[in-house]
């Protein structure tokens, strides 16, 4: 039986807007499945959807919302919908033609929320890099060209909220610096071996939410490394102890750590069962203790390298990819 929670969580913006801090993660949702999953989740009670045109399933996200919305399930006003401009739309005259696209394939009039996706320019022809010529470098086509279009998208209603994905403090700072409208959110890879500790704190001051991508360790990205040193996630003993002792799930000890650090978390499943399981993480409450032994498991392992966008030659390096 579902278990609506009374009231999910909620992370407020810099101008007191809520979002939900636990929302569904849509990418690698095949082709197929991921309609069922939206109507399951909507039926379980997530309002909080991370889409992208790169994840290549928003037209099925967008029968799936139209279908919710036209039979009463939810209204447009209780979801937050969530997108992102994929890097061959940096161009400020670009931004809005990538949203506009987005809002037809969702079926929607508007977004909540809609990200830089990532922090790197490349060819409008050429959906990922291959080589280096593929690449346009940030002294080409700045970041703040790019937000300068993000920003036009507010001004015309078509997203309520802009932010940006995979930025440093360093990026962010360099956008904020000759921003008209404030960055709102920051997408980033975190979980217990990558806790991002020093951004969060910048972004809390700064009052950026995060939200956390990976949240449960980015198992297939982790399955693909070959010399991956850390055990996965779900076979940590010290988060295995503290899921019996809650008796628990290992993913929902992990989602519950992450909202209450505060951010927002979007895992994602396309299995009812699970969808279930996460969405109830919510409602479990961790102790001191317990999140003093997960914030010593902190090894600054990122799965996610860019690795793509680091190619031979290019002028993105890991370096300054990432401002480490």
């Amino acid at each position: 039986m579902i278990r609506i929670l009374p009231s999910m969580k909620q992370l407020s913006l810099y101008n007191d807007q809520l979002m939900p801090a636990l929302g569904l993660g849509t990418w690698k949702s095949q082709k197929g499945e991921v309609y069922t999953a939206i109507r399951q989740a909507i039926a379980i009670g997530y309002r909080h959807f991370d889409c992208a045109p790169i994840y290549g399933n928003e037209k099925e996200i967008g029968t799936a919302l139209h279908d919710a919305l036209l039979a009463g399930d939810v209204t447009r006003k209780e979801l937050w919908i969530t997108s992102k401009v994929w890097n061959t739309h940096h161009r400020a005259e670009d931004v809005i033609v990538a949203l506009k696209r987005t809002l037809a394939d969702v079926q929607l009039g508007y977004l909540d929320l809609y990200l830089i996706h990532w922090p790197a320019a490349h060819l409008k022809t050429v959906k990922i890099p291959k080589t280096k010529e593929d690449l346009i470098s940030l002294q080409q086509l700045p970041l703040e060209e790019t937000w300068q279009g993000m920003e036009e998208c507010v001004l015309a209603g078509l997203t309520r909220h802009i932010g940006v994905s995979n930025f440093s403090t360093k990026k962010i700072k360099g956008i904020q610096a000759s921003a008209k409208i404030k960055i709102a959110v920051n997408q980033v890879e975190a979980h217990p071996y990558f806790q991002q500790k020093e951004l969060l704190a910048y972004c809390q001051q700064q009052h950026i939410a995060l939200t956390a991508y990976a949240p449960l360790g980015a198992y297939e990205r982790a399955s693909l490394m070959p010399n991956h040193s850390l055990p996965f996630l779900s076979d940590s003993p010290i988060i295995q102890r503290i899921a019996d002792q809650h008796d628990a799930t290992v993913a929902q000890v992990l989602l519950a750590w992450g909202i209450q650090r505060g951010t927002a978390v979007i895992p994602k499943s396309t299995n009812p069962d699970r969808l279930l399981q996460n969405y109830q993480a919510a409602d479990l409450s961790l102790s001191t203790e317990d999140m003093d032994m997960l914030a010593r498991l902190d090894s600054g392992y990122r799965y996610e390298r860019g690795s793509y966008i680091t190619l031979e030659g290019s002028p993105y390096t890991a370096k300054n990819l990432w401002d480490e």
